[in-house]
């Protein structure tokens, strides 16, 4: 079994990296997980991971957020560096939350059926992926509202369960392959873990 190291932004892009690993069973799986909270540990990390996916894959996750295109984003995360090939650096169309909701099976399930017509079929052009998912929360059962959404008259963009809550959603909702029909970001990276996988 080949171990890959996962390096990632957050909580829920830990997940989606292991969850998309854990599909190819006994062939791959994750081993160091490297996450200390946002882009700014990636970045400056770049050349740790460079030199380690020398001996060992390490598969990156981050986000394109308002970059204009993800090979503008890779090409300045590793300037001047030589770029193994066991570093795969794979960009989430414009955020996580792009992958997320095009699992539009999923999202019915865990949103309820009122989120149903407001899917799009391509979720990697929706420029807010994450302010569409917090608006599709607005409709969802309290318990998924209430930890997704912030309270009124707080500072913060989301709620306090998040992260735990989507974690929950990508372990037992999502699936890797229904969701790459609709985001061709994320139908890439899969592509790339497939031809990492040990034959």
């Amino acid at each position: 079994m080949l171990q890959v190291a996962l390096a990632t932004e957050d909580e829920v892009s830990e997940a989606v990296g292991s969850r998309l690993i854990s599909e190819w069973g006994s062939r791959l799986e994750v081993g160091l997980r490297l996450r200390r909270g946002g882009y700014g540990y990636l970045r400056s990390r770049m050349k740790n991971f460079c030199e380690m996916a020398r001996r060992s894959p390490v598969l990156v996750i981050t986000e394109l957020d308002r970059t204009v295109c993800p090979a503008a984003l890779c090409s300045e995360r590793t300037r001047r560096l030589s770029r193994p090939a066991g570093l795969l650096l794979r960009v989430a169309v414009r955020e996580i939350e792009a992958w997320l909701l095009a699992d539009h099976d999923a999202i019915r399930s865990f949103f309820g059926r009122a989120a149903a017509g407001r899917l799009p079929d391509r979720t990697d052009a929706i420029e807010y992926p994450k302010e569409f998912l917090l608006d599709l929360a607005l409709r969802a059962p309290r318990d998924v509202r209430d930890d997704l959404c912030p309270g009124r008259g707080s500072l913060s963009s989301q709620g306090l369960g998040y992260n735990p809550r989507l974690t929950q959603y990508v372990y037992q909702y999502w699936d890797p392959q229904r969701a790459s029909q609709r985001s061709p970001s994320l139908a890439r990276t899969r592509q790339r873990l497939r031809d990492l996988a040990p034959k």
